[in-house]
């Protein structure tokens, strides 16, 4: 009886404390925001909206803090810095607020994981949250208190160069994953010393820029805005994200930091968000060049009226929002608002009770346990694209191989994009990892080929060559830098860049066993390299770790189970090419390529149906799609009902036996088919999937549920309900495979 009143006890505090950290505010604390709130001055409000760059122990940011004028502050990394600026905010400025010290921590801190696009690749959300953890221990420990992740702009362009920063192209993989990420950051409790507040960016539509190119412009429908782009910051805002950030974007005509829709009706009035909403770098002012606002005034002006509570970096507040509150432009009930939400999120982290970060002579960088999670994730991030005739894993037969590439050997590369702590020599490569872990195994022949992935001579190539003569098997390891991926980062060409094609063909013709490993920041075109290829390891930018999760599983002792979050293109003119496609009145059909046209055909020889002549209809490789060394079967999919009504839940299952000869996880994917809609409705929807180790010749019965609100989709009346009719289901191992089963919904 004691220990379940002590239970119960416990239960009713880790609630409240749950409360208070994630969105649903506390009495107490809302009555510490009022009092403060009614202390301050109009400048003193001010000063809390401006967030500034680092500029150090200077007189000047002295003196801005003293007077109130910073409410936070970006990129100090210095503890003792750090606990400098904290007193004086807390000893100095008349009303004694802490600092909020922040900085982009994405895929790592200083043990860096997998790109976020990778991680999606893992379809396995622990992996994810797992990676974030790890990211702020480490990060904490430095006084980061607050982050700019995750980021879950859904993105069906790999022109864009953040979609390395993206959980890829569907809307549901992207809600699950960013709310372990999420997770990870903000830990059990936000105002633990060892959490960051996590900021789900970019709202909203980022991932939909014209032409891939960044800070472009997008136009989305309403119904596409909530059916595709919005679903992962709803969940974000209800698994208690404790900041959002504007996009740079415009939507429809009104950039995202003046958007009124968005981060007032969507944000604030239908979901109910009580976070804190920050620009993005300058974005405040960034209104100027898109053509809305004339000067910075009116953007400042027009930022507070949408409901941006931060200006990064823009100086728009700071510099005029006094004078617009004092000419009644602006009512300071506003600025009010802005600093509660400020002010919220700085009680949430506990700021006001211990604003200082502990000084360490041993900082938690690098840790066995971080390493290997590390190690796991790079591992349960890889997608086997191809695997003829079984070439990996490698046997005991093979007595040497040739590492070849641009990134068989690359500390920094392999890191990928916006890792601004990392320290690439403590990067393992695979080369090094080949060495150490194989080497006794095999002879290692090591030549690059390509100094780097865009090296344009050829020089390399023949001694590249000479090297692959010598081995029983050739891994090739390809792709991208880093820096070609990002921010600012887009391409119009996604191939191999410089002679990467060049030096897979040559190393083809040695008739050597290809290995084929790339490693890159976004989906490349590769289909002439995986056509020459034996096998296909995708990697993308794997991280700290990459070198001996890659060595792993060429050699055996780990086998892949990664799934494309994203559909690999034949080339880019496919894009923007998607899993989730809404059928045309004319589906394709009797594809006739363009080689396959006989010389003077009729214009009405081929058929009219929806296809492209040199591509066809299919990518090279579709969303989900990813093999293993072992094979699985599914069969006797079940569904409890073949009628559902409303009030109902459809249980759908499946048998899935792995049939190879490696103990392996598969990844189980659910999609569902609205059949026939007032809007219509795209050929396949991701509603739920299960990533489930299996033993060799052994079978697992995997079980999902369908509720109606799996079924409901947005309408053009903007209300979001289900439709009676026939619907299709699918078990499946990826977008494009598995036998339907049918139901009714009435």
């Amino acid at each position: 009886m004691h220990r379940l009143k002590l239970k119960k006890l416990l239960t009713s505090v880790l609630t409240a404390v749950s409360l208070m950290c994630y969105g649903q505010s506390n009495n107490a604390v809302e009555q510490q925001i009022e009092n403060l709130l009614s202390q301050m001055t109009l400048q003193e409000k001010i000063g809390q909206m401006n967030q500034l760059n680092t500029a150090g122990l200077t007189d000047d940011m002295k003196g801005q803090i003293r007077s109130g004028k910073v409410g936070s502050i970006l990129n100090e990394l210095d503890v003792q810095t750090i606990n400098e600026l904290q007193r004086i905010a807390v000893k100095e400025s008349r009303l004694k607020i802490p600092l909020i010290i922040a900085r982009d921590v994405i895929h790592g801190f200083k043990t860096i994981f997998p790109i976020p696009l990778g991680q999606a690749a893992s379809w396995n959300p622990k992996v994810v949250e797992n990676g974030a953890r790890v990211a702020s221990l480490e990060a904490t420990a430095s006084g980061i208190r607050w982050t700019f992740a995750p980021m879950i702009d859904v993105t069906r362009d790999p022109r864009w160069g953040r979609i390395a920063e993206s959980c890829g192209e569907d809307p549901y993989l992207t809600s699950v994953m960013g709310e372990a990420m999420i997770k990870g950051f903000q830990g059990d409790n936000l105002n633990s010393p060892s959490s960051m507040a996590a900021c789900a960016k970019h709202f909203a539509a980022y991932g939909a820029t014209e032409s891939g190119k960044d800070y472009n412009t997008t136009w989305v429908p309403e119904v596409q805005l909530r059916e595709v782009y919005l679903p992962p910051f709803e969940k974000a805002a209800k698994a208690g994200v404790a900041t959002f950030m504007c996009s740079f974007n415009d939507i429809n005509g009104v950039p995202s930091s003046g958007n009124r829709f968005l981060n007032k009706q969507i944000l604030r009035n239908e979901w109910k968000y009580d976070g804190m909403l920050v620009s993005d770098w300058g974005s405040i002012e960034q209104m100027i060049p898109h053509g809305f606002c004339t000067d910075l005034k009116e953007a400042a002006e027009k930022a507070v009226l949408a409901g941006v509570d931060m200006d990064m970096m823009g100086y728009a507040y700071i510099n005029h929002l006094e004078e617009l509150v004092h000419s009644g432009k602006v009512n300071e009930k506003l600025l009010d608002e802005s600093v509660r939400n400020i002010l919220r999120l700085k009680f949430r982290l506990g700021l006001f009770n211990n604003p200082y970060t502990k000084e360490r002579t041993q900082m938690p960088y690098y840790l066995a346990e971080s390493l290997q999670k590390a190690k796991d994730a790079a591992i349960e991030s890889v997608v086997l694209l191809k695997n003829n005739h079984s070439v990996l894993p490698l046997n005991s037969s093979v007595k040497s191989v040739a590492v070849i590439g641009p990134l068989s050997d690359s500390q920094a590369d392999q890191l990928g994009t916006w890792c601004f702590d990392a320290e690439p020599e403590h990067c393992i490569t695979p080369l090094m990892a080949i060495r150490e872990t194989y080497g006794k195994q095999v002879q290692v022949i090591a030549e690059k080929g390509l100094t780097y992935s865009r090296d344009k001579s050829e020089k390399g190539i023949e001694k590249a060559v000479a090297a692959a003569q010598k081995a029983d098997v050739v891994l090739l390891f390809a792709g991208e830098e880093a820096v070609l991926s990002g921010e600012a980062r887009s391409r119009a060409d996604i191939s191999l860049p410089g002679k990467q094609a060049e030096l897979v063909a040559a190393l083809k013709k040695t008739g050597k066993p290809l290995v084929m490993v790339v490693m890159a920041g976004r989906p490349l075109t590769i289909p002439k390299e995986t056509e020459l290829a034996d096998a296909v390891l995708y990697a993308f930018h794997g991280g700290t770790m990459a070198g001996p999760a890659l060595a792993d599983l060429i050699f055996g002792k780990a086998v892949p189970s990664g799934k494309l979050p994203v559909t690999l293109p034949r080339m880019v003119g496919q894009i923007p090419i998607y899993y989730a496609h809404k059928n045309t009145g004319r589906p394709a059909s009797n594809i006739t390529l363009i080689d396959d046209i006989e010389v003077g055909a009729k214009q009405t020889s081929l058929g009219f149906t929806s296809y492209h002549l040199d591509a066809g209809d299919t990518p090279l490789f579709p969303f989900g799609y990813g093999l293993s060394y072992s094979t699985f079967n599914y069969s006797d999919v079940k569904l409890s009902s073949a009628v559902i009504s409303k009030g109902e839940t459809l249980t759908v299952s499946c048998n899935v036996t792995n049939t190879g000869n490696y103990d392996a996880s598969e990844v189980v994917q659910l999609y569902i088919r609205d059949k026939v809609g007032s809007l219509i409705r795209p050929v396949k929807e991701l509603k739920g999937f299960e990533k489930i180790f299996i033993k060799a010749n052994e079978t697992h019965t995997v079980t999902f549920h369908i509720t109606l609100n799996d079924l409901a989709y947005w309408q053009a009346d903007m209300v979001k309900r289900p439709e009676t009719g026939e619907f299709a289901v699918w078990i499946a191992p990826d977008s494009q495979s598995g036998k339907e089963a049918d139901f009714k919904y009435q």
